[in-house]
């Protein structure tokens, strides 16, 4: 007898913890758009690289200092028909708009904040006017939308990561830093960059660095011997 009792309680038994499953599926989708998971709360992260099995890198160029190097990038980019992502601040923008509707003719441009100051020691106010305010400046140069955000220094918080995604922008880092701005010899710079790339790499340049039109030449025409493309940030993290 408690073997057939126990047959036929086995269906609402299944029954029961197929419900509870189902709420639970429920409660993590609703929980997942603010930002928690069965009320953990969900960390947010700059992206670093895309992972990709295609031998694709993206080169991207920070600028905030300077402007007698931007030119020479930019032919040394349509001579080897490489795509790219420029992260430019605001007042760079501003204070040379021609050469930032120059550089948006061709390549993908990012914020890189509007002052360039340390995003995680300032205050929610002030982090959200250098996203927002460089932004609406590069947007009103350019006519195009701004999508990317790289925090000067690659400094990233919750506070930061917070706002850049309430603008809608989605939050840039490296997983190659080319050590440009340490003022190393060419030869290292080469060293570095070309042993720490692989498929889906982010590379970090900054337009102002002294042999920039020295080296980047030449690791362009290797990583391009070795087979690898170049894509702009957002064709390779969404569609890489």
């Amino acid at each position: 007898m408690k073997f057939y009792a126990t047959k036929k309680k086995l269906p609402i038994t299944i029954l029961f913890l197929v419900c509870v499953l189902t709420v639970l599926i429920i409660i993590a989708g609703l929980t997942e758009s603010s930002g928690a998971y069965f009320g953990a709360e969900r960390k947010m992260f700059p992206v670093h690289s895309a992972l990709t099995e295609e031998n694709y890198v993206a080169l991207t160029f920070d600028i905030e200092y300077g402007n007698d190097k931007t030119e020479g990038i930019l032919e040394i980019l349509k001579e080897f028909e490489a795509d790219a992502t420029f992260f430019v601040t605001g007042r760079w923008a501003e204070s040379f708009k021609d050469k930032t509707k120059k550089i948006a003719e061709n390549f993908e441009i990012g914020t890189h904040s509007y002052t360039h100051p340390h995003m995680t020691n300032i205050s929610y106010g002030e982090c959200l006017n250098e996203l927002k305010i460089s932004k609406e400046k590069i947007e009103e140069i350019t006519k195009k939308k701004v999508t990317l955000f790289r925090a000067p220094y690659g400094e990233y918080d919750k506070q930061v990561l917070s706002i850049a995604q309430s603008l809608n922008l989605k939050a840039i880092r490296w997983d190659v830093d080319s050590y440009d701005w340490k003022l190393i010899p060419s030869k290292d710079i080469i060293k570095r960059v070309l042993e720490k790339t692989r498929g889906g790499s982010i590379i970090l340049f900054h337009s102002n660095s002294d042999d920039i039109l020295d080296f980047l030449p030449i690791i362009l025409q290797t990583l391009k011997d070795r087979g690898y493309g170049f894509k702009s940030v957002s064709d390779l993290i969404y569609k890489g």
